[in-house]
């Protein structure tokens, strides 16, 4: 399965006569017929990058190999395991948590042409456009958002690596959004239950639901057309072979 998506969310779950937040880790891949598979739910007490480790670990175990591409939020613990796990793969930082990460080093009235130029550069065909545009952008706004400026520059690349894919798959893997759309469907169907009496009953709940959705998903219309990514594969070998 050569592209994987990870995620997690927070449920309240009682324990030991206490209540408190656990982590539900989601793994979703696309594998080479194009077609959308849920292969992990995990639980776990906190995202830390052994939780992450021990959950990527598993799906490596129980036969997920083959990743080439890894898309996810900036959480440390996580890139940090998806780095030891999936150490040839490539990784896409989330541009859409990127872009609310960018709030928090502007002032609460920032201008809104400021934010709408950057995350307009995310919708350009070719990463040499996106470097043009940010170019721009710096050079506009530095004067007025310095340290929104200096976050962006030193950050920004880690949400590009989607530029090596074939076009037809950026819209799709620049983002974790296909997956936290999974997650707000489950979180529509938990919050019935509000608190669950222990760690078990909200995995159980939890995989029941993504296991109708994975079967709905394996019924449905092909995600992904996997032949662009063939191709481009080949032509970055036939490219490789011409500058040798």
């Amino acid at each position: 399965m050569p592209y994987l998506i990870v995620d997690a969310r927070y449920e309240k779950v009682g324990e030991g006569g206490s209540v408190g937040s656990q982590a539900v880790l989601v793994a979703v891949a696309v594998d080479w017929d194009g077609r959308r598979q849920i292969i992990g739910v995990e639980m776990a007490n906190r995202e830390s990058a052994s939780s992450w480790r021990d959950f990527l670990t598993g799906l490596r175990e129980r036969g997920l190999h083959g990743v080439e591409f890894v898309v996810s939020d900036d959480h440390a613990g996580l890139k940090k395991a998806i780095r030891e796990v999936f150490p040839d793969a490539g990784w896409q930082r989330c541009y859409v948590h990127f872009l609310r990460n960018a709030l928090d080093y502007v002032p609460r009235k920032v201008d809104d042409d400021c934010l709408k130029e950057l995350r307009w550069m995310y919708d350009r065909r070719e990463l040499k456009e996106v470097r043009q545009d940010l170019a721009a952008w710096l050079a506009k706004w530095q004067g007025k958002y310095a340290k929104l400026c200096d976050w962006v520059e030193d950050n920004m690349e880690e949400t590009l690596a989607y530029y090596r894919l074939p076009i037809q798959h950026h819209k799709h893997l620049k983002s974790t959004n296909m997956l936290e759309r999974l997650n707000q469907e489950i979180k529509r169907r938990t919050l019935v239950v509000r608190i669950f009496p222990n760690t078990a009953s909200c995995l159980r709940l939890v995989r029941a639901l993504t296991a109708e959705t994975h079967e709905e998903w394996l019924e449905a219309t092909r995600y992904l057309n996997m032949d662009h990514l063939r191709e481009h594969k080949k032509e970055a070998i036939r490219a490789l072979e011409q500058a040798a």
